[in-house]
């Protein structure tokens, strides 16, 4: 067994730069194998080209490998947070390669052509989710690690007072979204389904051809209706106008990468409907897709004449300026929070809201009260009841809180974020519907043009792995297990039979299990949080990915600093490093400034834990005095204020990793279970001891001035190894410990 190192994108893929030399070389001396795979988003976007690539510029398919690795009990793969391409950062990224020399296709937005078709098709095997349904074969155990939790307490983060007048809160549909119109069965055996759609003079298009259900699998069809959508938008816009707080939307265009582009789309087209009515030949011919923002719109008129373009822009200003004003994703930039799809990430933008006194800034830089738009009423009452709880007793105080863990059902693209390949527009009125090998229809929706469509598979042996790592971490924790499950929903109802029936089969005794519809389960953590009580939330994949965020940035101030661990279902493990919804912020930062303030505290703790799944499958004593003594020394950076700082010229993320680095050889020195060991990083403690100083003088010499990586999402890995490893005297001394060691 060895370690997989994922190379991944920005923020921490620099960090990586930095800390994957030393974990090398330590790995080294114990004995330990480190493995690098790319499935960064270029890495990615090039394995699907070989045939259009010369053999020097061609790579490997690092997450296919990858995908089959996690299948097999001796996958032990660190898994760093990567892009979820939205279609406008995956069309940056194609052009950015094509500016480096590699000949790929133009992704084609109206596909026509078999060789579109097929470009298209391989494409959209890189955009969105693309990788975590690969790699997430089994599910997901996220926890604050102890010591974390302690530091977090006794240094607790800042958090925005709350009023009770506040008039910010959650608007979200109750009928024509998916939600509303779910259908749910379970398979009673194996079979092969497609799913269709039938216009109005019953011609069949087939969506999506032939595939596989299991026995016991779980099937829903969901749609979202756009005139329901619609007439949503314009009553939430009207109303934000006449309540005079800012207008918000909130999705995950980047995950569900089918449906919310589209959703997005048309929270655009609502806001400038005066635009797009006035303005509409127009913003066809530029090649205007709403879904895609008003930054894309923006940058289409430029293909326009100069007084078509001069007056749509006027429309554009006249419309901000009646309002309801937008609320801002990037004030000094002017990006405002309808300007592109890859900016609304929910589960990272109401948590920051909720902590900043339920606010979002607006465009003259001042914090105001919002309307917080989540348009599927599935999961929004999860926000609405923290912002009434908010209102009601005031903001968290992490000194105090519980910790909030969870143990998410992900494994084998469980539930929503697997549904990709199953999510369409429909082409016209009709109907949709999923039909067996023996024509019979399963699942059927009345649509209309454009209304989106979505299928999810939920299979029978991920329920029963999820249900049992629930039971385990609640006897583990003597901490409640919630399951976020409500017996109105159709896909809840035929989850709680297999969840029953599970924990019939299961050692209960002793135990508290509980289950409770979203609303409720929201109120009932959020009580015992506030009581200083531990609960274990036990939801399905969309809700783990908002609570394993909300929670953590409440407690912790960051989801970073979660330890993330997915017992994969074959007997191996993939330790993930924490969520990646800010590193574009801190690349931009770091372009500009040459100061990385990315916190890979997570990845510490997970390295920690993988060192330590190797030595009990291996039998690699060294590789368990590693972990154990990398857990005290992650310890000792929190204590000693080694994390990262926001500001230039103070501690970046290269002078966490050097004290990180200091104190694993101290912890490592002091050791006597192995004696040998300890000799051979006295030296390397001793040498960097002596040199503290110097090494972070130089460290931080570099801040200040402007940095080039030779690409965003393909930088150079000279430049980035430069930019990321600046101390000649850090750099010489570890050469020395390889060499000695080797």
């Amino acid at each position: 067994m060895k370690i997989i190192y994922t190379h991944t994108d920005e923020a921490p893929a620099l960090a990586t730069a930095s800390l994957l030399p030393i974990v090398s070389a330590f790995a080294a001396a114990a004995g330990v194998e480190v493995e690098t795979r790319d499935i960064s988003l270029a890495a990615r976007i090039l394995a699907q080209f070989p045939d259009r690539l010369p053999a020097e510029q061609q790579v490997s398919d690092d997450l296919a490998y990858l995908g089959e690795l996690v299948k097999q009990p001796e996958a032990n793969v660190m898994k760093l947070p990567n892009v979820s391409a939205s279609i406008p950062q995956l069309k940056t990224a194609i052009k950015e390669l094509q500016s480096h020399g590699y000949k790929i296709p133009d992704y084609p937005d109206n596909p026509f052509s078999p060789d579109d078709r097929e470009i298209r098709a391989r494409y959209d095997r890189v955009k969105g989710s693309a990788v975590n349904p690969v790699l997430r074969q089994g599910n997901s155990d996220r926890r604050a690690a102890a010591s974390v939790k302690r530091y977090a307490r006794e240094h607790p983060h800042s958090m925005g007072a709350w009023s009770a007048d506040s008039k910010s809160h959650v608007a979200t549909m109750t009928d024509g979204d998916f939600r509303a119109t779910e259908q749910s069965l379970t398979l009673t055996k194996a079979t092969t389904v497609r799913i269709e759609h039938v216009d109005a003079d019953g011609i069949v298009t087939v969506l999506k051809d032939r595939f596989e259900l299991q026995t016991g699998e779980i099937f829903d069809g969901a749609v979202m209706h756009l005139g329901d959508l619609q007439r949503f938008f314009a009553e939430q816009i009207v109303d934000a106008r006449a309540e005079d707080v800012l207008f918000s939307i909130h999705l995950k265009a980047t995950m569900m990468k089918v449906s919310d582009p589209i959703i997005f789309g048309q929270a655009v087209r609502s806001y400038f409907a005066d635009v797009f009515e006035h303005f509409g030949d127009d913003l066809e011919h530029a090649g205007v897709n709403p879904n895609d923002g008003l930054a894309s719109l923006l940058a289409a008129l430029e293909r326009l004449p100069e007084d078509h373009r001069e007056a749509i822009r006027g429309e554009i200003k006249r419309t901000l300026e009646r309002g309801p004003a937008l609320a801002m994703v990037d004030l000094d930039r002017g990006t405002t929070n309808l300007h592109a799809p890859s900016d609304v990430i929910i589960d990272a933008s109401m948590p920051a809201a909720i902590r900043a006194s339920g606010q979002m800034w607006n465009a003259t830089g001042k914090q105001q009260d919002t309307k917080f738009v989540i348009p599927d009423h599935s999961y929004a009452a999860v926000y609405d009841e923290v912002i009434a709880d908010c209102k009601r007793g005031g903001a968290f105080d992490p000194a105090t809180l519980g910790a909030t863990s969870n143990v998410g059902l992900m494994a084998q693209a469980a539930e929503e974020y697997g549904s990709h390949d199953k999510t369409f527009a429909a082409p016209s009125d009709g109907r949709i519907r999923v039909v067996d090998t023996y024509h019979r229809t399963l699942l059927e929706h009345e649509v209309a043009v454009g209304d989106v469509y979505r299928g999810c598979q939920t299979k029978d042996a991920a329920v029963v792995d999820w249900v049992g790592l629930a039971v385990d971490r609640a006897r583990a924790t003597g901490a409640p297990a919630v399951f976020w499950l409500d017996e109105q929903r159709p896909h809840d109802r035929e989850l709680l039979k297999k969840v029953y029936a599970t924990l019939d089969e299961l050692d209960t005794d002793g135990l508290d299990i509980e289950v409770l519809p979203v609303a409720e389960a929201t109120r009932f953590t959020l009580a015992r949080a506030r009581a200083g009580k531990d609960t274990i939330t036990v939801t399905g994949n969309t809700l783990r990915d908002y609570l394993t965020d909300l929670f953590p940035i409440m407690e912790l101030g960051t989801s970073a600093k979660m330890l993330s661990i997915v017992p994969e279902m074959a007997g191996g493990s993939m330790f993930e490093t924490g969520a990646g919804g800010s590193a574009p912020k801190h690349v931009q930062q770091f372009l500009t400034e040459n100061h990385l303030r990315w916190d890979s505290l997570g990845e510490y703790l997970a390295l920690a834990v993988a060192l330590e799944f190797l030595a009990e499958h291996t039998g690699n004593a060294r590789a368990k005095i590693l972990g154990d003594a990398l857990d005290r020394a992650t310890e000792r950076v929190l204590e000693d204020q080694r994390s990262p700082s926001r500001k230039v010229r103070e501690l970046d993320n290269r002078g966490a990793t050097f004290y990180l680095t200091l104190y694993w050889a101290q912890e490592l020195a002091r050791q006597d279970a192995d004696p040998e060991l300890a000799a051979r990083f006295a030296t390397l403690a001793q040498e960097l001891a002596g040199h503290e100083h110097q090494i972070i003088a130089e460290l931080e010499a570099v801040q200040g001035e402007p940095v080039g990586l030779g690409g965003y999402y393909d930088a150079d890995p000279e430049q980035v190894a430069a930019a990321m490893r600046p101390s000649s005297l850090f750099n010489d001394a570890l050469a020395r410990f390889e060499a000695v060691a080797s």
